[in-house]
């Protein structure tokens, strides 16, 4: 099940997230983030 959030992000943020959409490993901007967030969850538990 999916939810809807919502986030205010700067230019550069923006700028990296449609550089990484166009390199056409990721569908969309929710693709990207998600898979942002769940390599942050990795990168912590290994802490």
């Amino acid at each position: 099940m999916k939810v809807r959030v919502s986030a205010t992000i700067d230019k550069e943020t923006e700028d990296i997230i449609e550089f990484l959409m166009k390199t056409g490993k990721f569908r969309n901007k929710s693709h990207v983030i998600e898979d942002a967030i769940k390599l942050l969850k990795e990168q912590e538990h290994k802490k």
